[in-house]
């Protein structure tokens, strides 16, 4: 049996997102800048696509601009902007939660005399809001925040802390990172104050080098690619229009019975954590503290519907992990986009994890395509290795 639980690293496409790429690919594969018949029909899946993501979150598609990742979304938002806006202020803000696509580029706009302020968060992950707002000054120019983190599901109050903070100062741009978001929750960013927000086709079951970055129109940003001034001068480069077509229809199939579809992730969620929680040294991350050993409903869902962070006492991640995988069970030991250069994740230490408990942890994440049968099988291999492991470990 192969039971698929590293969702947030990538989703399995959808028929319909296969279908579509496969007829751009060999049929409409125009260039959407040439002025020919094949071009019209080329940018019409730009346009097409454009409207279907702008739909879902209530914007103008011209406000859309199409990237190659989430990663390359919040690289230009975050020094798009900083360049744009460099002479009314320096002073960014963010947290020590936020995803590397996040913190390396505004580690590097500090190496550029920007000045940071990385704004601790709870034992669950949640920022410290007051610690937030007394840290805005004059010159701060822009707040970089994700709304669901990608290796404990914790979920920030984005909009009330975009009424806060434009309250103390409304000039300053709120950059939002939706990657893990997008399709868990319905996002209006223009009712929830947000200026930019980024997304990835691959973690919404449509394809990798797909992504997209929201820009209000009132907001400049600065483009960090040169060349035939594609995408209104934002983003240069011949579009990927296959990625971006199977991004569109990714995006339209998510939000179909939405309710229901994030109802049965939770319950699923839900049972997963009571039947875990029951196996020997085992400790789930990232929960409200108020979250009793019944772990109700209401507390669950203070928490992504998709991200479950286990730590396992006395087993190796990495051990557990490849155990799993030899049963079938594929699950992550942090994010995969910094697996290549393993480091302890700075969302466990940021919630005061103890060092061996941070070796110990493994990320479930969940999809529409997962199933109940799915969770008892990975349960039940858990129950049959951790002994097994426990028992070699100590010898």
């Amino acid at each position: 049996m192969e039971v698929y639980l590293d969702n947030s690293a990538t989703t399995k496409v959808t028929d319909a997102v296969r279908d579509l790429m496969i007829k751009v690919l060999y049929e409409d594969y125009g260039n959407p800048s040439s002025m020919h018949m094949m071009g019209v029909i080329a940018e019409r899946y730009l346009k097409e696509s454009a409207q279907q993501i702008a739909d879902c979150l209530k914007v103008d598609p011209k406000e859309i601009i199409f990237t190659s990742s989430g990663t390359e979304a919040n690289n230009l938002a975050l020094i798009g902007a900083a360049k744009a806006y460099h002479r009314r202020g320096r002073h960014i803000i963010t947290t020590r939660i936020e995803h590397p696509s996040v913190h390396q580029p505004l580690l590097d706009l500090e190496e550029n005399d920007y000045e940071l302020d990385f704004i601790p968060v709870d034992n669950s992950g949640r920022i410290i809001k007051d610690k937030l707002y007394a840290s805005i000054k004059a010159d701060t120019i822009l707040v970089s925040i994700m709304y669901v983190n990608n290796e404990i599901g914790a979920v920030q109050d984005i909009e009330e802390i975009a009424r806060e903070i434009k309250s103390i100062k409304n000039d300053i741009i709120f950059h939002v990172d939706g990657i893990q978001a997008f399709g868990k929750y319905r996002i209006y960013p223009k009712r929830m104050g947000i200026d930019l927000l980024s997304i990835s086709g691959h973690k919404i079951h449509g394809p990798k080098g797909s992504g997209a970055l929201y820009v209000n129109d009132s907001i400049r940003i600065k483009p960090i690619l040169f060349g035939g001034g594609h995408q209104r001068g934002l983003r240069s480069g011949t579009e990927n229009v296959p990625a971006i077509a199977g991004l569109g229809q990714a995006a339209v199939e998510l939000y179909k019975d939405f309710e229901p579809k994030i109802q049965r992730m939770y319950e699923l969620k839900q049972s997963f954590i009571r039947e875990v929680s029951k196996l020997e040294g085992v400790i789930i991350n990232g929960l409200p503290k108020e979250t009793t050993e019944d772990f109700e409903m209401d507390h669950i869902k203070m928490t992504a519907p998709h991200i479950i962070s286990v730590s396992f006492k006395g087993v190796r991640s990495e051990v557990l992990l490849h155990a799993l995988e030899e049963r079938g069970v594929y699950v992550s030991a942090g994010s995969a986009c910094s697996s290549h250069h393993p480091q302890p994740s700075k969302a466990l230490i940021a919630i005061d994890i103890p060092k061996d408990l941070i070796d110990s942890t493994l990320r479930f994440s969940l999809s529409e395509m997962t199933t109940r049968k799915d969770l008892d099988y990975a349960i039940e291999q858990l129950r049959d290795i951790l002994p097994k492991l426990r028992r070699y470990t100590r010898r």
